[in-house]
Parts: C-alpha cells; structure tokens; sequence
C-alpha cells in the first residue's frame, strides 16, 4: 500500500512507530453518493446520519465512552493474561462459568474479592460481545450468599471472544493482543503529539531507533513480535486460500518482509509444486522455522 511500510502482509498505518509518507500533490478523488454513503456508514452513527443540531445526551454518552475506551483494551488485554477464555473454553462446548467458578480455576489466587472482580470484569466483556452472558439461579443465593433471590450470571464464549482460544493448531488473536498491549508499544502513544509538532516516529523518539532495529537488540520483544504475527496470518491465510485460486500456476513466490514465513508455509503447503523464497531482515530469518 503506497505510503505506508509494510511487514509480514500487516499494514501498521496506524501503529506509532510507522511514520506514513504524505503525497505532495494529493489529487481530488470523485465519489457518487452512494459511495459517501457507504463510507460514512463505517464511521460513527453519532458522527454522521440524522442526528439533531447541538449537543444531544447520546453525544455527551458516546464522549464518556470514548474517554473510557482504553478500560475495554486493558479488561481485554488482563482477560488474555488470566486465560479467562481458555477456562471458558476447558469447560466444553457451550459451557458457562460463574465468576467464582472461573475465580476457583485461577491460579494462585489469594484475593477474597476475586469473584466480584472477575464478575465486572466479564460484564464489561460481554457489552462487547466478547462472551455471551446468561442469568441462572442458584441453590445457595447467589456467590457469597449474598444474593437472597437466589440468581448469578454466567459467561460463556461468543464467536468474538473465541479468536482468543488457541485453535487446533495454538493459534489465536492472544499474542497479538499482547504484542499491541505490550509497553514497548504503548510508551509510544504518548510521544504521538510531539512527532506531530516536532516531527520523526515516536517508536524512534521514546526507544531511540527504528521497531526492527529494536527486534534485532531485545529478544523478548522479538519474540512477542513474532508470535503475535503469527495468529492474524493464518486465520486471513486459511480464509484467503479457501476463496483465491491464483497461486494455482506459480512456479515461484518471493513473500517480501516475511516474518517467520507463515504466509508462504501456508500457501506452499497446499501447492507444494510452487518454490516458495522468504526475504526479510537477517535476525528475522534466523529466528524463521
């Protein structure tokens, strides 16, 4: 894509360590109505579409979500590192857990208050369509006994939150979630405004030096790096090679920044007559299966 870097097929237009390169000469682009239609669809029904002049309450609402935004990443990203999922998961096919059963799997678990937290926590994830969330009732009243009505809720998996399960082959979203969450990555954030007033990248302004030169000096961001390519590019793969045909009549296929190659593994696999090159930075190969 002309203006952005690319690596592993992953665009990271909107990464803070990719710095686009603007057109000088940015040409007028004509679009029938139905295409700003469609476009604006993709945004923000508060942004566009019918809404009344002035403030209305949905827009003081959609302000304080926004503000509130980064609790979802960070419930999500603490889900993924409790393994909150795979419990779910373990359970079997269309299980669901109370938090303080989920709370009973954990472990290491000292904190009384676990369950309670746990149950605010799934709640959250559950608005988001990440697990699916059920009301039962109970024997005893409720976890703690608190509850004299007798009802608690339930979590289970949605199709969302089950990106964040290994599949048969232990691959997932997780990594990637970690990688994103990761505080190498998240440091540069808040250097974003200086890079706009003062320009450069802001992975280079808070780390000192480009995103693939800091992989070839820290192993554990390497790793991180790597794994967490790994699940978005078989599950597109997978899609991919189900729908397109075209590799059919290759008899050879260069993947240009190609990670660990997973991309051509996996086409290469299925059209294993075709001679598959993997070109990418020295310590990346290195560490390539």
């Amino acid at each position: 894509m002309e203006g952005e870097k690319t690596h592993s097929g992953i665009v990271y237009g909107a990464l803070p360590y990719i710095k686009s390169k603007a057109s000088r000469n940015p040409k007028s682009v004509k679009m029938e109505n139905s295409e700003k239609t469609q476009l604006k669809s993709s945004l923000s029904p508060l942004a566009y579409g019918n809404v009344k002049e002035g403030k209305q309450p949905d827009h003081f609402s959609y302000a304080m979500q926004l503000i509130t935004s980064a609790s979802l990443s960070m419930v999500l990203y603490t889900a993924v590192k409790l393994k909150l999922f795979e419990i779910i998961a373990k359970a079997g096919p269309g299980a669901k857990l109370s938090p303080s059963k989920i709370a009973s799997v954990l472990l290491k678990t000292k904190n009384p208050d676990a369950s309670s937290m746990l149950d605010r926590m799934l709640q959250l994830l559950s608005s988001h369509s990440l697990l699916s969330c059920d009301v039962v009732e109970v024997a005893d009243g409720g976890a703690g006994g608190k509850n004299d009505v007798g009802y608690e809720r339930v979590y289970g998996l949605s199709p969302v939150g089950e990106y964040f399960v290994p599949d048969e082959e232990g691959n997932s979203l997780a990594p990637t979630l970690e990688l994103v969450q990761d505080k190498v990555l998240m440091d540069c954030w808040y250097e974003l405004g200086n890079a706009v007033l003062e320009g450069g990248i802001p992975f280079s302004r808070v780390h000192g030096t480009h995103v693939f030169d800091y992989c070839s000096r820290d192993p554990r961001f390497t790793d991180l790096f790597n794994k967490g390519m790994v699940g978005p590019t078989v599950i597109t793969m997978k899609e991919l090679l189900h729908q397109y045909k075209g590799f059919e009549n290759l008899q050879t296929l260069v993947d240009v920044g190609g990670g660990l190659g997973m991309s051509l593994h996996k086409i290469v696999s299925k059209y294993p007559s075709i001679r598959g090159i993997n070109f990418d930075l020295p310590n990346v190969i290195e560490n390539a299966p």
